[in-house]
């Protein structure tokens, strides 16, 4: 397994971009698909945005597709998300986590990062 550490998260006002960081330790991450998923109050855990290990293919969400952007620097052990044109519905706690197979179900994740709070304010 991969242990995973998110940052980047705060309190934006709606409009406002933030970008959030999932740094990894260990030396395989290069073979694990990467994703984003959040976690709003009162709601389920929801898929994001997921890209596999060399960055080829990528997958959003339509609620975030063409604000947000997944990438990865494989050198330096760590998967990015670019989130533009903030809404107030985007408010959830982000987390990051690494699977075998690049999909848009958390269950195919085994390892996932504590998560990082983003607060869109209107």
């Amino acid at each position: 397994q991969v242990q995973l550490v998110e940052s980047g998260g705060g309190l934006v006002q709606a409009g406002g971009s933030l970008r959030l960081s999932c740094a990894a330790s260990g030396r395989t991450f290069r073979r694990y698909a990467m994703g984003w998923f959040r976690h709003a109050p009162g709601k389920e855990r929801e898929f994001v945005a997921t890209i596999n290990w060399s960055a080829a293919s990528t997958y959003y969400a339509d609620s975030v597709k063409g604000r947000f952007t997944i990438s990865r620097d494989n050198a330096k052990k760590t998967v990015y998300l670019q989130m533009n044109s903030l809404k107030p519905e985007d408010t959830a706690v982000y987390y990051c986590a690494a699977g075998e197979i690049v999909s848009l179900r958390s269950a195919d994740f085994g390892s996932w990062g504590q998560g990082t709070q983003v607060t869109v304010s209107s």
